[in-house]
């Protein structure tokens, strides 16, 4: 007899739905701390510190220089000045040229990054374990003897304003420089990106001062993580590092961020999306709250599972990939979520934002939505730590927070300790769209009548 291929399908359909019924996932195991792995630390008669962790099998050593400066500590007028100084600094030492450090850190099987973010600068690369410390020596000869060479001063200036140009060129960096100004308008973390003339004005005798105000060993720590030489590393760096000045301190400006309550259009003509920007200064890591904070945050916006990302992207269909974020400042923070949107839809996705908050803040999340997003948040957390740049990343913002290690040991637990209930608490205290700002790149034209009044009035009271 002949059986329809339609009828197998259902039949083994039936089966699978059946199948399904009687049959649940397994159960996920328990959530395990982050343990950090222990550590060795020497202080240097300068002030300098090395901070040695013996971690993995692979045969490899993972070096960072952290320097506690970079954007933070740069003028109104000197906007990506430390920028400029990386840029020169790739550019070799007094005693080897760029292409020599190059030849020579890819023998020992590395590359040298030179990165500069809001409260650090690095030098950093990972090397054969055997090579550890001739790289050591090769990385404290860039850092500490920069050639500074004025004749590519112009170059790396041109290549800086076409980057400029790329990126204001794009919505998500016109409307993120708004709004960081209106939160911090007299600070550092308000002033994103400098002007063609403020880059231009930049001279070598700035990037030297710059240099010799904020580099020393006082502000300088050697993190070594993986497979090394103690011994080997230590009279390396005490080798490399005992004659450097010490310099002086870090001295971080505390920002003091408003509630500007605005709402602002940058207007796009023809735009097709509209990318929004919407929150509001709360507090940092140091803050007793924050890893309640941090929790709310994934269970509003912040993870793909999150409230708002389901509403607007997997319910509704007006963006693709809408996040919030709890952005990490010294001493302060911001929460905000942002979108970009279908045009027509503008209004609509501010609208069921402020729904999702508005609902967290009068009913607390179940306690399944809670393990779901925790176990997730908890788990990543763990893994992207389980390295040995991830350990190294880990410190230094221990370091430039003023943490203790229990942050980072006792998060995961913590993050299990924060209830239904607390969430509902942390909303109500911190989400507050009355306090908002909002910031919408887009078509001014097409979405300046659909900002919905409830939040025009919740921005303006």
């Amino acid at each position: 007899m002949r059986i329809s291929i339609a009828y197998l399908l259902i039949f083994l359909l039936s089966f699978s739905l059946q199948a399904q019924e009687k049959e649940q996932p397994p159960k996920g195991g328990e959530p395990k701390d982050f343990s950090l792995p222990k550590k060795e630390v020497v202080r240097l008669d300068n002030g300098l510190t090395l901070v040695m962790v013996p971690y993995g099998s692979i045969p490899k050593a993972t070096i960072r220089f952290s320097v506690k400066t970079g954007n933070i500590d740069e003028k109104e007028d000197q906007i990506w000045l430390s920028d400029l100084l990386a840029d020169l600094l790739e550019e070799g030492s007094t005693g080897k040229t760029a292409k020599q450090i190059a030849d020579e850190m890819a023998s020992m099987g590395g590359n040298l990054n030179i990165g500069v973010g809001l409260h650090t600068s690095s030098i950093s690369s990972s090397v054969l374990y055997e090579f550890t410390p001739q790289a050591i020596a090769l990385m404290a000869d860039v850092l500490k003897n920069p050639k500074f060479p004025a004749e590519e001063l112009d170059r790396l200036k041109a290549d800086m304003k076409r980057d400029l140009s790329v990126r204001l060129s794009r919505p998500r960096a016109q409307a993120q420089r708004a709004f960081y100004a209106e939160l911090y308008p007299d600070h550092p973390y308000g002033r994103i990106y400098p002007t063609d003339e403020m880059i231009d004005s930049y001279t070598l005798e700035d990037i030297k001062q710059f240099y010799d105000t904020h580099f020393g060993a006082l502000r300088t720590t050697v993190y070594v993580a993986g497979n090394f030489d103690k011994k080997a590393v230590k009279e390396a760096v005490e080798k490399a590092f005992s004659d450097w000045r010490k310099g002086t301190p870090a001295n971080y400006n505390v920002a003091r961020p408003v509630t500007s309550n605005q709402v602002k259009i940058i207007d796009r003509p023809g735009a097709p999306q509209s990318t929004i920007y919407y929150g509001l200064p709360v507090i940092g890591p140091s803050h007793e709250d924050y890893i309640a904070l941090d929790v709310t945050n994934s269970i509003l916006g912040g993870s793909f599972a999150s409230r708002i990302t389901s509403n607007i992207r997997e319910d509704k269909g007006y963006t693709y990939s809408p996040y919030s974020s709890l952005t990490s400042n010294y001493k302060s923070g911001i929460w905000y979520e942002s979108a970009d949107v279908t045009t027509e839809h503008t209004g609509a996705s501010l609208i069921e934002i402020q729904k999702e908050i508005e609902r967290l803040q009068n009913e607390p999340p179940s306690q399944e939505e809670m393990d779901g997003i925790i176990n997730y948040e908890s788990g990543i957390y763990v893994l992207q730590n389980s390295t040995p740049e991830g350990i190294i990343g880990q410190m230094i913002f221990l370091d430039t927070h003023d943490l203790d290690e229990s942050f980072l040991t006792n998060k995961v637990a913590n993050m299990h300790a924060v209830t239904p209930e607390k969430v509902q608490e942390m909303t109500q205290k911190y989400i507050k769209p009355e306090h908002m700002t909002l910031i919408v790149v887009g078509d001014r034209e097409k979405i300046e009548g659909q900002i919905p009044q409830p939040v025009q009035n919740s921005l303006k009271q």
